[in-house]
């Protein structure tokens, strides 16, 4: 086995490990004998060394999935998700609030030198322009002080996909030193393109039709979650030990070509 796989005595935990990038995320690991911990609401169709069911909407849920984790994990991919046609509260439970209580919560059972990788967006990509507002919603302490920010700071249904991806990356960049310093755990996240996923289609609603075939057209294509999946694993092994509060477009270069090219 290769020195760059995780410890197969260890585990890695997987939220929507059920489908999507969360599945073929899991089958990697399988196949390099790690010990997948699948988190979702559906129990995934192939196996697993041990499946948690859990709703990242529902705070209780996520405190009682946690408390069923391994110890030692040597890491947390945050894969799971919904598209903006769920609203906004929804998508801020899940993609954001539900997937930041499960983090914390998980932090105990991480091992030294472990590594959690978030699952952002392309969509994501103007966080820059909402900064100020994204880091006092990173700085509230808990899943219903998020809530409370956010009865203040209300967000539209159309736009909550982008803001929470905004949002997302960074919560990942403001607690990345704190966690490499205290415990020694890399935070990051990647940033996808257009998948090939279940949701695609919602985003043709939420986005645009015309916006969505535009991204594909720079991307050259519909990405795959067997194009994605290894950029998580990587962000996993040691040789991606120095990199953490990073965000990695995995996109087929749709970011890069809007430099030039911005409509």
């Amino acid at each position: 086995m290769s020195n760059s796989t995780p410890p197969p005595s260890r585990a890695v935990a997987i939220t929507g490990a059920a489908s999507g990038i969360g599945a073929q995320t899991a089958r990697l690991l399988i196949a390099q004998d790690v010990e997948v911990i699948a988190l979702d609401r559906h129990a995934p169709d192939f196996a697993v060394a041990r499946f948690i069911q859990v709703d990242l909407a529902d705070p209780a849920s996520i405190d009682a999935a946690a408390t069923l984790l391994p110890d030692a994990l040597a890491g947390l991919c945050n894969v799971a998700g919904v598209p903006g046609t769920a609203g906004a509260d929804k998508v801020a439970r899940v993609n954001y609030l539900g997937l930041r209580q499960l983090t914390e919560a998980a932090l105990p059972k991480i091992a030294r030198s472990g590594s959690i990788v978030n699952v952002a967006s392309t969509a994501g990509q103007n966080w820059q322009d909402r900064r100020a507002l994204h880091v006092e919603l990173a700085a509230t302490r808990n899943f219903d002080d998020g809530l409370n920010w956010l009865a203040q700071h209300p967000v539209s249904d159309p736009g909550a996909y982008a803001y929470f991806k905004e949002a997302l990356i960074v919560w990942t960049m403001t607690r990345a030193a704190a966690l490499r310093s205290a415990a020694g755990i890399r935070i990051n996240c990647i940033s996808p393109g257009p998948t090939d996923t279940p949701i695609l289609k919602d985003f043709r609603v939420t986005l645009g039709a015309a916006n969505v075939d535009d991204a594909i057209r720079r991307a050259g294509g519909v990405g795959t979650p067997l194009a994605i999946a290894p950029a998580i694993v990587f962000l996993l092994q040691s040789e991606s030990a120095w990199i953490t509060g990073a965000n990695l477009p995995v996109d087929g270069g749709l970011l890069a070509s809007r430099i030039l090219d911005p409509v």
